[in-house]
């Protein structure tokens, strides 16, 4: 089964290209540029590396957030579109799954955050024991120093990844933290890849006109609304 995989969840763009487990290809750019001018050339140009055209695809996959509000919209849109037609599978992945597969072969707790503003985080809580990931907590929007509360209790050495990784680990306080290298930190479209065959053996697959994102919380814009809502009820 041939994969293709996207994550542009931050400001890192990454896709890749696995076939029945295996990388083939990861493409991964952190220039900061809008992820809708980058996605498509970049798969445009590991397909082409390999003689492929999106019908040699089975299965496509996106993190489906949390994160970025605009990456994760951006991602979805890009997937949708590569999908169209194709009646081809395609599975939704947590971003936050996705970033504690990166540490699967360390054994102990780990701990994806995703920078939310604010002084709070995306974030979500995993076991592994070198092979398997088991989830401890869902994929969850808290304040770090909620989380280092959560943490703490736990009396152990925790390792975190993600995107907020570097303003948690400055605003901890309680909780022990165990250095993660700065290569597996980041999102990785493998990682995505993995999960989602995971999830696709279990049958948990849509089309693409089904595809859906998990924020966790409203936009900047919802929240604008709703309070505006709010003001009118009350006057």
């Amino acid at each position: 089964m041939k994969i293709l995989a996207l994550d542009s969840s931050a400001l890192i763009a990454s896709v890749a290209l696995c076939e029945d487990g295996k990388l083939l290809s990861e493409y991964t750019l952190n220039n900061k540029n809008t992820h809708s001018e980058t996605l498509l050339p970049m798969i445009e140009s590991m397909l082409s590396h390999f003689s492929m055209t999106l019908s040699d695809i089975d299965l496509f996959a996106a993190s489906a957030g949390p994160g970025s509000f605009t990456g994760v919209r951006i991602g979805a849109a890009t997937l949708k579109g590569l999908a169209f037609g194709s009646e081809k599978p395609c599975v939704e992945v947590s971003t936050l799954e996705a970033l504690a597969c990166n540490l699967l072969g360390f054994e102990g707790l780990i701990c994806p955050v995703m920078n939310a503003r604010r002084s709070q985080v995306y974030t979500a809580l995993f076991r592994s024991d070198g092979k398997t990931l088991t989830r401890l907590m869902d994929d969850s929007a808290m304040a770090i120093s909620e989380l280092d509360e959560l943490l703490s209790k736990y009396e152990e050495r925790v390792m975190l990844c993600g995107d907020g990784y570097d303003i948690t680990v400055q605003a901890f306080n309680k909780t022990e933290i165990k250095y993660t290298p700065e290569r597996l930190r980041h999102q990785s479209a493998f990682s995505v890849a993995c999960v989602a065959l995971e999830l696709y053996g279990k049958g948990e697959h849509k089309s693409d006109t089904a595809f859906k994102v998990n924020y966790l919380r409203p936009s900047q814009a919802e929240r604008e609304l709703m309070n505006k809502n709010k003001e009118t009820n009350e006057d």
